[in-house]
């Protein structure tokens, strides 16, 4: 398909059936979790000796028992299940992942140095002398070495570290926490907290297996599944401007993914250079029962590459995700805001959110006018709907760019009544919804995804 005949094809417009996928609510993930480490707690408590409040033996049991369940909460919840994908939302995953794995090192040393310290005082032995024989136990010089590779892990997750590396070389290091996981799991089986109790050992490894379940189902076996059933390939690839390219892709039975306006897929290229590692894009486009439409910037060695893939090329899709979907909607009307490149899933909201046209306004941020995307597909959009489409372009610091609650309300008519849907760079974000909290919009109508590494 040429690219004349893609632009006239209207193929953005789908008839898939809309999905239907379960979801758990945000409030819902929290109180299971709450539930279970309420329980491990108590697990904690009853197998503490006595008195039972302020001794070392009691912080050990507690911290080495809470990391434990801890590492199983956060494998589950960055397996990528649509359940928790669709209800919770990419990025409060990514935070709540990150929240939780900064407790779970917090946990795992006041584990360490708590267990080393009650065995001192309890052997009346020095601490260094301690130390050495905790480590002569069964298990834990593994559990040790998954220790330091947890610590490992935290520290190149670091804001400031992180930001240093390659993607590729991140989520390399990062899987490293499986294995920590591994090399600990027999500490945790065979330790004081759950020896002599067969029921509650088996009920902890089907808590460990469930989880790695949902990883192995949802980030191994459904790509595979769905790069065999789809057949997902690059059909071809347009030059967009302003450093960016579309990628058309084709495939079969694309309806059945159920796909939304809104979401991204995680896209692993199949070739020599690109098989490595996958990459998050949002859909440019609606979903099309044959193709689907993603838009890449070239900011990175990895990007450039997409760039070039040629037709043909196997493409290896792990998704539907995200939550920021029409079914986040509670106001009457909608206000769309897309920063640079974070234009891709609000074009395809702009076309399909079934909002009336007079209600419907989309805001787009760009630094100059050669870098905006879609110019005239969503002036087509906004011609056919009766929409409000509003460019910014230019210096920040140009007043008649300023965002405030005061530009806003003036732009967009009943602003305080509409949900606004947000992608764009994390500081314009940021700007956008103090403005937006400014002008009396609730925080529950705000709606933003971000899924950076």
């Amino acid at each position: 398909m040429s690219t004349k005949a893609y632009r006239r094809s209207g193929f953005a417009r789908s008839d898939a059936p809309a999905g239907t996928a379960m979801s758990v609510s945000p409030a819902m993930v929290l109180w299971l979790v709450m539930a279970g480490a309420g329980a491990v707690v108590a697990l904690a408590v009853i197998k503490a000796p006595l008195p039972v409040f302020f001794n070392l033996p009691l912080l050990a049991h507690t911290s080495g028992l809470l990391a434990g369940y801890g590492v199983t909460v956060m494998v589950a919840l960055m397996s990528r299940a649509p359940a928790l994908e669709r209800g919770v939302g990419a990025d409060r995953l990514a935070r709540w992942h990150g929240l939780g794995g900064r407790a779970i090192f917090a946990l795992i040393l006041i584990h360490g140095v708590a267990a080393t310290a009650a065995w001192s005082t309890g052997q009346r032995i020095p601490i260094w002398a301690a130390t050495v024989e905790v480590l002569h136990m069964p298990g834990l010089v593994a559990a040790t070495a998954g220790t330091l590779l947890f610590l490992s892990v935290g520290y190149i997750s670091a804001r400031n570290v992180r930001r240093k590396l390659k993607y590729e070389t991140w989520h390399f290091l990062h899987l490293l926490t499986y294995l920590a996981i591994a090399l600990s799991f027999s500490h945790e089986l065979a330790g004081p907290d759950l020896a002599g109790l067969p029921l509650v050992q088996v009920a902890w490894s089907l808590l460990y297996t469930f989880s790695f379940g949902l990883v192995l189902r949802y980030r191994v076996l459904a790509p595979l599944t769905q790069l065999w059933r789809h057949g997902l390939r690059v059909d071809h690839v347009i030059n967009e401007g302003g450093g960016a390219a579309s990628i058309i892709l084709r495939g079969r039975h694309l309806h059945e993914l159920h796909a939304e306006s809104g979401q991204f897929f995680r896209w692993r290229f199949l070739t020599e250079t690109l098989w490595r590692s996958s990459h998050p894009f949002s859909l440019s486009a609606p979903p099309h029962e044959q193709f689907l439409r993603i838009t890449v910037k070239a900011i990175g060695d990895g990007t450039r590459l997409i760039h070039a893939v040629k037709p043909g090329t196997r493409v290896l899709a792990a998704g539907p995700y995200g939550a920021m979907t029409n079914d986040r909607r509670l106001g009457r009307g909608v206000l769309l805001i897309g920063g640079g490149v974070g234009i891709t899933p609000m074009r395809a909201l702009f076309e399909t959110l079934p909002v009336p046209g007079s209600t419907l306004t989309l805001l787009y941020r760009s630094s100059a006018p050669g870098e905006i995307l879609f110019r005239d597909e969503l002036e087509h959009i906004a011609q056919r709907r009766g929409a409000q489409l509003i460019f910014l372009t230019g210096r920040s610091s140009d007043p008649r760019n300023a965002i405030t609650a005061q530009s806003l309300q003036q732009m967009v008519p009943g602003l305080a009544s509409r949900d606004v849907y947000i992608c764009a760079s994390p500081r314009f974000s940021a700007a956008l919804t103090a403005a937006l909290i400014q002008a009396g919009l609730p925080r529950r109508q705000i709606h933003q995804e971000e899924f950076n590494f």
